[in-house]
């Protein structure tokens, strides 16, 4: 039964529910993925904690037995309850701060069920009311002390919501996702079954998009920021310029919240375990790995080198939002007057026209180089001590080829072989003009 699970045994070479086809390996690859990163959590913080265990490349010898932590060193059930206080704190928040309710993108057809969904938009909001009331009211060096037994606990909350969205995918009614219904449970429960599960008026997806995680990710640095300052009696430029530019990335998410109603994750995909885990575990437990390092490793940049960082930084910031700004104007209002000079091409989707100008002549996943270079700056702030602090980067660059190329292929089922293969001559270039 375990090998018909993880699609090792005959008659589950094929989805059998609705869903036609596997992604990400099938069942033995989500299998995979759910067993590996937490593991990989871990690692990353054996690796590169106030002991630098890799230095430089070596990251052999971070697979060292005698490193592997103690059950007392991943588990606290304080760790637990301050998971679930903060998630419970920003759920108040959600309910009871005002914001703009506005329509989704439209669903895909569905038995009795609505053609639109209404969000309520208040995480700028939230942004501002929850990160002065942590910061003034705790002591958030603690969360450099229970590091790891936060992650743990994260981990744990994120794969037990997980079951729940997939019990309650069952409930007559519900909206499957289009590629969350391949009748495997492993796969079904990794990739999410259902497409926007709620309670009443509060969606599990768009709030744990981008509330409890994203901020989270700044109070965790906020913790690594005082927790140097108590160490080495100030905070380094280095710090100082991760804790701000990643600052400014959250920040920049939330105020522009309603752009991510037209996201493959809104739209698309279903909330599972990919989702949940990466939500409230990876993000704010391997993105603020370089914060974490910087408590006990400052690479005393030169001003001349901060001064590079800042501008890599920079630059990945202006191409990322302004590229993803232009695509939400055009897809909100193709006749904003911001975008209604922009070159289309037409497709076989009444009122859907494709950019083959402005950022979007330029490469088909501009946005993707934006938001490449400005978390490569993020590891550049902490110098070249070890390969550990570049894992965001090099993990990111995985990532975003894999979203491309998925990406890619949702779209050319979507518009056709014709009209795809034609809009990929019209732009050539995926990532950088005239290079790749």
């Amino acid at each position: 039964q375990f090998l018909y699970l993880i699609g090792f045994s005959q008659g589950t070479c094929e989805p059998m529910g609705t869903t036609t086809e596997y992604e990400f390996g099938g069942p033995f690859g989500a299998f995979m993925t759910m067993v590996s990163l937490p593991a990989v959590i871990v690692f990353l913080y054996v690796a590169c904690g106030k002991d630098l265990v890799v230095r430089g490349v070596d990251v052999p010898a971070a697979f060292d037995a005698s490193l592997v932590p103690s059950f007392d060193e991943l588990w606290s059930w304080d760790a637990v309850a301050v998971c679930l206080l903060w998630f419970a704190f920003l759920v108040v928040l959600e309910r009871v701060l005002p914001g703009e309710v506005v329509p989704g993108s439209k669903l895909p057809p569905h038995k009795d069920g609505p053609e639109f969904l209404e969000y309520k938009l208040n995480g700028h909001l939230t942004f501002w009311v929850s990160l002065p009331a942590v910061y003034f009211a705790c002591d958030l060096t603690w969360i450099y002390d229970q590091y790891l037994q936060l992650a743990v606990a994260a981990s744990v909350l994120s794969a037990l919501l997980s079951l729940y969205l997939y019990a309650m995918s069952f409930r007559p009614g519900a909206q499957l996702a289009a590629g969350g219904d391949t009748g495997n449970p492993v796969y079904d429960f990794f990739i999410g079954r259902e497409l926007n599960p709620r309670i009443g008026s509060f969606d599990w997806k768009e709030f744990c998009e981008l509330r409890p995680g994203l901020i989270g990710w700044v109070v965790i640095n906020l913790g690594m920021l005082q927790k140097q300052q108590e160490q080495l009696g100030y905070v380094s430029d280095s710090m100082w310029l991760v804790v701000a530019a990643q600052a400014l990335y959250v920040w920049d998410s939330l105020y522009m919240e309603r752009a991510i109603l037209t996201t493959m994750d809104i739209t698309t995909d279903g909330f599972g375990f990919m989702l949940a885990f990466g939500d409230l575990a990876w993000v704010p437990f391997t993105y603020s790995l370089q914060a974490r390092f910087l408590v006990d490793h400052d690479p005393q940049l030169s001003r001349e080198a901060v001064a590079a960082v800042a501008a890599v930084s920079f630059l990945g910031y202006t191409v990322f939002r302004l590229s993803n700004s232009e695509k939400d104007r055009f897809r909100r209002n193709p006749n904003d007057p911001a975008v209604a000079h922009l070159k289309t091409m037409d497709t076989n989707k009444p009122g859907r026209k494709l950019l083959v100008s402005g950022w979007w002549g330029m490469a088909r996943k501009i946005n993707y180089t934006g938001d490449w270079l400005n978390g490569l700056s993020w590891s550049m702030a902490t110098g070249t001590a070890s390969i550990i602090t570049y894992f965001y980067p090099i993990y990111f660059a995985v990532l975003l080829v894999h979203r491309a190329m998925r990406d890619d292929h949702m779209c050319t089922q979507k518009y056709g072989v014709k009209v795809w293969s034609e809009f990929k001559r019209r732009v050539p270039y995926v990532f950088i003009p005239y290079v790749i």
